[in-house]
Formats: structure tokens, sequence, C-alpha cells
């Protein structure tokens, strides 16, 4: 797969993980996980890049004596998300085109 592609739909399926609650990396992976293999070497570049894009906040909190960062999403990082689903349909499109059988 083209790694660009294959970038935004792992950013897209990390901004559906916290859609709903904010979350931590080991959850992350561990909710993706039914769906995309990803490793914390894979994510954690992601999280930076979403911070960076303002999709998602950040904030440390203390748990079992050391500090974990969970990660909400924003306004902006809801947006990309309705923006992928509407693209949906243009990808299925291109996906029936090329996957079509001889006319």
């Amino acid at each position: 797969m083209d790694i660009q592609l294959k970038r935004g739909l792992l950013e897209i399926c990390v901004l559906a993980a916290i859609k709903y609650e904010e979350s931590y990396g080991y959850k992350i992976i561990k909710d993706i996980k039914p769906y995309v293999s990803m490793s914390e070497s894979t994510l954690y570049p992601i999280l930076k890049r979403l911070e960076e894009a303002g999709s998602l906040n950040v904030r440390s909190a203390e748990y079992n004596g050391r500090l974990r960062k969970y990660y909400c999403i924003t306004a902006a990082g809801r947006e990309r998300l309705e923006q992928f689903a509407q693209e949906w349909n243009e990808i299925l499109s291109i996906y029936n085109y090329v996957t079509r059988e001889g006319d």
C-alpha cells in the first residue's frame, strides 16, 4: 500500500479511536487492533502529528505513580473524520473501477 495513503488512514483510525472519549496510547492500540495492526513506534509519531495539526489535545495525569498522556479529539479532528466519511464514497468508486471485471 502506498505509504502516504496508509499514513492518512492510520491517522483517521487514531481519531476514530478517541472520537467518543479520551484515551491513552496502549488503549488506542488495543482498540484499533481488531481492524489494523499498529505498534507503539507507529502510534506515537501519528499522535504527535495530529497534535501539531490541532486535531487532538493532550493532557498528562498521574496513573499508578507514573505520568500518562491522555488524548482527546478536537473540533478540527472531528471535522477531519467527517471529511473522510464524505470522501469515502469517492474512494469506493475508485476501488470498484479498479477491481471491475471486463465489460
